[in-house]
Parts: structure tokens; sequence; C-alpha cells
């Protein structure tokens, strides 16, 4: 017969447990009793500790040896004492005292084997030179390395305050708001104003750099005067050079960053009727002497461009000439100068065929005897 599966007990009945006596809190005095047990144990075992450790001596009572210490108890000065260290002590710090002026816990640690070539850049002390970040130990006799950035937040400023150095500078640049100059009621003989509205209100940025006193109604509204050009357009609109454009005191430009690209360099704004006045009144004489060099100087581009392509065609041809003839001269394997017609004798002359467009759209004219493909190009 099967033997029966071992099955859980059932819980006790609530019958069963009728008859026990039911649980009762600790009464005050007994909560009294065993606190005073728990205080009388430990004194009995720190009275032991003491004992043993009179009878011991404080040598074994040492740092290196700290299992005989109970926790919480405050170790001796010889067990502290570095006078005695062991040699096998893997301690970081100096066994001299004395030595480099008391305890140096860096001083006598070695790196690890693939940590010995590592080194520590600090980048918030360099300089990018834009050939390789250099420190002021690299060149201490060179100032530009470690002189303070003006485009840099200076680490005394938090970035609020720089935030408002900035406005202000740029204000002060602009020779806006509270830089802009005053206007005094007195001298008013002596008040610039603008050159088309005689207004008071012009902008003190371009009477400083162009000279021109003009209000920013006026510039909007003329344009063709008062809009300003770029280096290239001065360049190529008006034929100036680049010793002209960079002339401040012939033509004065007024900086901006490049929209392009941040690292680039500024920009050279001049002011239209500024570079008209220099082009046509003093280096070309006319508007129409300056369409007359501009028509020049397209008809000389075109020309050497011209120029340019008969003799890569002259260049062409020579090449052709001689593949030509090293082809008759392995197709017919006899000798003979060149342009003789081969297997007869005498001068060849070539018999060319119709003209034939090839994949460049170029027309090819051939030989019908020898071979020989020439180029055709009408003008």
């Amino acid at each position: 017969m099967a033997s029966e599966r071992p099955a859980t007990p059932p819980p006790p009945s609530a019958a069963t447990n009728a008859n026990l006596p039911p649980g009762s809190p600790l009464t005050p005095e007994q909560v009294k009793r065993i606190e005073i047990n728990r205080l009388k144990a430990k004194a009995l075992r720190d009275q032991r500790e003491t004992e043993l450790r009179k009878q011991n001596g404080a040598s074994s009572f040492k740092s290196s040896d700290s299992s005989n210490i109970a926790a919480g108890q405050k170790r001796t000065n010889a067990a502290i004492s570095t006078s005695n260290v062991p040699s096998t002590l893997r301690d970081g710090r100096s066994k001299d005292p004395a030595k480099n002026g008391g305890f140096r816990p860096l001083d006598d640690i070695q790196p690890a084997r693939n940590f010995t070539k590592y080194v520590e850049y600090d980048f918030s002390k360099m300089t990018d030179t834009k050939g390789g970040f250099l420190t002021a130990e690299d060149d201490p006799h060179n100032k530009a390395l470690y002189a303070p950035n003006a485009e840099d937040k200076p680490a005394h400023m938090t970035l609020k305050e720089w935030e408002r150095h900035q406005l202000l500078r740029s204000l002060r640049d602009r020779k806006e708001g509270p830089f802009e100059p005053g206007l005094s009621v007195i001298k008013k003989e002596e008040h610039k104003v603008c050159r088309e509205c005689e207004s008071l209100e012009i902008d003190w940025k371009w009477e400083e750099v162009f000279g021109c006193a003009i209000c920013n109604t006026c510039k909007d509204k003329f344009p063709e005067k008062y809009s300003l050009l770029t280096k290239t357009e001065a360049r190529e609109d008006y034929l100036l050079t680049d010793p002209e454009l960079k002339d401040e005191e012939l033509l004065p430009h007024l900086e901006r960053p490049n929209p392009h690209k941040a690292t680039f360099h500024n920009m050279m704004l001049f002011l239209r009727y500024q570079v008209e006045e220099y082009a046509f009144g003093k280096k070309w004489g006319s508007a129409e002497a300056l369409d007359e060099e501009f028509a020049r100087r397209e008809i000389d581009k075109k020309r050497r461009k011209e120029d340019k392509f008969k003799s890569k065609l002259q260049e062409l041809k020579k090449k052709t000439r001689v593949d030509a003839y090293r082809r008759s001269r392995k197709a017919g394997g006899g000798g003979g100068g060149f342009g003789d017609e081969i297997g007869n004798g005498g001068k060849h002359t070539h018999t060319w065929g119709r003209t034939v467009e090839n994949d460049e759209g170029i027309g090819v004219k051939t030989c019908v005897d020898c071979g020989m493909e020439v180029e055709e190009l009408e003008f």
C-alpha cells in the first residue's frame, strides 16, 4: 500500500489556546531590574578588559594589531606612534616625520605601471594658439600665453555681472544709451546735425568712423547714398584694389563680425557715397569711364580664356598626330618619315570624312585612309 503524503498540520484552534494564560506586558519593576543587570554586565566586561590590558602591556595594542581593542575604546599614544613602523606596513606616509617638513601622503606613493606615462593637464591655464595648447611653463617669456583673454569671463564676476559688463561695453562702442553724447541748450551752434534733415539725433558711431553726420531715418530713406558695401562689392563693382580699401584715410570702413562663421575675419563695410565719390571723382573720372574700363577688362578676360583654350587645343592636336603615327607604324610594320603614305610611298594626303559629334559634343573628323582623328571647333 502506498504511504500517505505528509501534510501541514492545521493551525491550533481557538479551543486549544483557551486553556493557556494570555501574555502580560512587563511591569516597571521588571524593566528596571533588566536595565540594572545590563549595566552591571557592561561594567564587569570593562573591568576585565582593563586588567587584561595592564597584564599584556601597551605594546600589544599597536595600530597594526587592533583586533584586541574593543569597539569604542580610545587607543593609547604608543598604539598610534610611528617611531617603530614595521617594514611590511603598506602606508603612503613618510617614515621619517622630520623629512620634508612632516608627513606628506603623496610623496612616497608610486604610480602603477600602466599609468607611468599619464599626464594630467589643466586646460583652464592653457592658451589655444591654433597650433597647439600651450601653457606659461612651455614658454615663460611669452606674455601672450598667460595673458587674460578679454573675451572670457573673469573668475571674480558672476554670470549676471558679466552679462551686464558686456552690455555696457557694447553700448559704449556704439555710443548709445548712457554713453550717447549729450545735447546742450546753451551751445546750439556746436551741435552736429543731420546732413539731410538737420536733425540732432544723429548716429554717433557713423560720425566717429565715417565722419558722416546722418540720422537713422535718413539712412533708411536714402539707401542709394547711405547703404553699406562689403569689401568684395567695392572691389568688383567699382574696380578698387585691396591697398586702396585698406587705407582708412582714403576710405574709412566699419568692422562687423562675419555672419558666415565666427572664426572668419571681420567684415569691412564701406559707405556707398564715399566709395562712389572716390571711384567716380578721383580714380576713374566718371561713371562712364568706369563702365568702359569694366567692358575692357571683360574683353581681356574673354581673350585670355580663348588663348588658353587654343593653346590646349594645339597640345591636343600634337598628341593626336603622334598617336596616329604610332598606330600607322604598328599597322604597316615599316619605316618612313612622319606623314609618308604607308605601303605605296610618297606623301600621304588625308581624306577627311564627315564631321561627327562625340560624347562630349565636339565635332570629330576621321581620315578615310589612315584613320587619324581631328577635333573640329566652330567659332
